[in-house]
């Protein structure tokens, strides 16, 4: 209590409006509270009457970099009200029932799939109702259906609601964009893939069993269909270029950095791991050196050596031959 009783030695904090509009005990109560001088302390409030106590801030406190905050955090903070929980499952449910209506009327898709003619004379539910058309009639959409709950159960986990609603979202924009620009009807198959890829990314090693009988990981399921989604790229039309690169469009913008850094640390390390080795390596770890020109394995592979009657080793240029002193 002694500390707090010296408004002077401390210094305005930053979360000022955090004590005053707190939410909920739990979210004050690991907090790491920021000084305007870059210090931090890990106290926390412990008065049951909130607001009563300034925060415990000095000049003092051990000092604390807080860690950047992304766009995607930045986005969370200001429209986080907007994420829509168990949104796969919503897309799985309404898919389903689809699929139920399509079988009473086979041409109830031409009335909820993405054309974008057909919406500019008003059909403007189009929009939406496209990432509803199941691929296929036949009961293999129920496997197709689990697997995406899946998928979407696994993604939630990692991401949370708010940035596996904006996946989705920028997945179906970039569709939806491509499908104006180019004129065409474009399905919900590469939206669907996008999330299988993301999936990929987290849990590279999740095992599933295809057909139920063969165990195969997820990195190896992914790393298959981008060998046939790319060999589609070249071979097949413009508009389904398209309709590749729009919908993989959120794939690239959230794990397009993280790749490129990847990728970036790994060349730096194998240059550090060269240099090191190149360092490493000099003539006096040789195992093997001629007497005379005082060459080794390390500076020509190709040479081989032998050691002569004065025990002294030598290239075989050099070797003194039979009768003959060594120079």
């Amino acid at each position: 209590m002694e500390r707090f009783s010296r408004p002077a030695a401390r210094v305005p904090c930053k979360v000022a409006s955090l004590y005053a509009r707190p939410r909920s005990r739990a979210k004050l109560s690991g907090a790491v509270i920021m000084c305007k001088d870059g210090s931090a302390s890990p106290e926390t409030m412990k008065s049951s009457r909130w607001g009563q106590r300034d925060p415990p801030c000095t000049r003092t406190a051990r000092h604390y970099r807080a860690p950047a905050m992304t766009w995607l955090d930045k986005l969370e903070r200001r429209f986080g009200f907007l994420a829509i929980p168990g949104l796969i499952r919503i897309v799985i449910g309404f898919t389903a029932l689809v699929w139920a209506l399509m079988w009473l009327n086979p041409n109830l898709r031409f009335a909820l799939d993405l054309d974008p003619a057909r919406i500019r004379h008003g059909e403007v539910w189009r929009l939406i109702t496209y990432i509803f058309v199941p691929q296929t009639l036949s009961f293999w959409i129920i496997l197709a259906l689990w697997f995406l709950w899946f998928i979407g159960e696994g993604l939630e986990r990692a991401w949370g609601a708010f940035r596996l609603t904006l996946y989705f979202v920028v997945g179906m924009i970039g569709t939806t964009v491509a499908a104006f620009f180019f004129g065409s009807n474009f399905s919900n198959g590469m939206l669907i893939a996008s999330l299988f890829f993301a999936f990929a990314r987290f849990y590279p090693d999740e095992v599933i069993y295809v057909l139920f009988i063969l165990p195969v990981k997820i990195k190896w399921l992914a790393w298959v269909f981008a060998a046939l989604l790319l060999l589609g790229f070249v071979l097949r039309t413009n508009s389904y270029r398209a309709a590749l690169v729009a919908a993989f469009a959120n794939y690239f913008i959230f794990f397009g950095p993280e790749i490129i850094h990847q990728a970036r640390h790994r060349r730096d390390v194998s240059t550090r791991r060269r240099r090191f080795e190149t360092a490493s390596r000099s003539t006096d770890d040789a195992l093997h050196r001629c007497a005379v020109c005082g060459a080794t394995e390390l500076t020509d592979p190709n040479l081989d050596f032998r050691v002569a009657r004065d025990g002294e080793e030598y290239c075989m240029a050099h070797l003194p031959r039979a009768g003959t002193p060594a120079s």
